[in-house]
């Protein structure tokens, strides 16, 4: 079977991404620090499971049907989300363990975001891909602070200082909320408009 180096490219950084996960919690682990629950409620975690299943899938697969280009254009917006979010309100900040292993730092928020984000711009879905997705898309992160929130009043954990209303106020993380919301769904229409951008480019 002939593998393209564009397939062995995205086997090779999923595998990357899972590895770097699995690397954090043997880590932790071996720290006495390893608390499940928070360590998959971070979104960090969640997208870049996320990526490296799909990036293997779609890797060995290699599938192009529409079911396949809704649900990689999800994981786009995801992964760009972590690292643009990572940037601007996480990176540099004072006494914040970022991760267990600084390698794993660069890995899960620089370089799965950039090669996610990069793929896609590469090699685009051939085909449009309709307004209403970009509603599914939102859904995941929209659940994610609504799950952050009622589960960090409940335990007194949050998992993002910019969600932690105790140590600023409800009322700024509702702005920061906000602020965030309006991004993500303006991101999410940038990365709807390379799919079909070949096809139109034709025309």
């Amino acid at each position: 079977m002939n593998i393209s180096l564009a397939r062995i490219t995205r086997i090779f950084f999923g595998l990357l991404a899972l590895s770097s996960v699995l690397f954090e919690i043997v880590v932790l682990l071996g720290e006495g620090a390893f608390h499940p629950v928070n360590f998959f409620s971070y979104y960090t975690v969640l997208s870049n499971l996320l990526a490296g299943v799909f990036l293997i899938y779609f890797g060995v697969t290699s599938n192009t049907s529409s079911k396949t280009a809704l649900v990689r254009g999800a994981i786009t917006l995801y992964m760009a989300m972590t690292g643009v979010i990572f940037a601007v309100l996480l990176a540099g900040l004072e006494g914040v363990r970022l991760t267990a292993v600084p390698w794993n730092n660069l890995v899960l928020h620089y370089i799965m975001p950039l090669i996610i984000v990069g793929d896609w711009l590469l090699s685009p879905p051939k085909k449009k891909i309709s307004v209403r997705a970009i509603w599914l898309w939102i859904t995941f992160p929209l659940l994610y602070v609504v799950y952050s929130l009622t589960r960090g009043a409940i335990v007194n954990w949050y998992p993002y200082p910019f969600l932690n209303p105790v140590q600023s106020s409800y009322p700024q993380v509702a702005i920061t909320s906000l602020v965030l919301a309006v991004f993500v769904i303006a991101l999410a229409f940038a990365i709807r408009q390379f799919a079909g951008i070949r096809d139109r480019k034709k025309r």
